[in-house]
């Protein structure tokens, strides 16, 4: 399974990611081995996710995720 993922972090802003284990990813963005935006505001929080068979469609809604405003990620958390 490939997941899409939103992070909120300390600094109130938003990281988004892929991966193949959710648990596994915000846990390494946690202990600071993660993306390196991450490494300096955290705590992070996962508050939304997506799940995907194909890598493909996978990072292509990653690609779409970044590309959003902050209110659409906000929306899409709502959602």
């Amino acid at each position: 399974m490939n997941y899409v993922y939103l992070l909120h972090c300390a600094d109130d802003t938003y990281y988004c990611g892929w991966t193949t284990n959710l648990t596994a990813r915000v846990a390494a963005h946690n202990a600071g081995t993660g993306a390196k935006y991450t490494r300096s505001r955290r705590p992070v929080v996962l508050v939304y996710f997506e799940e995907y068979e194909d890598r493909h469609e996978a990072l292509s809604r990653e690609w779409h995720i970044k590309r959003m405003s902050r209110e659409e990620k906000l929306e899409l958390i709502k959602a």
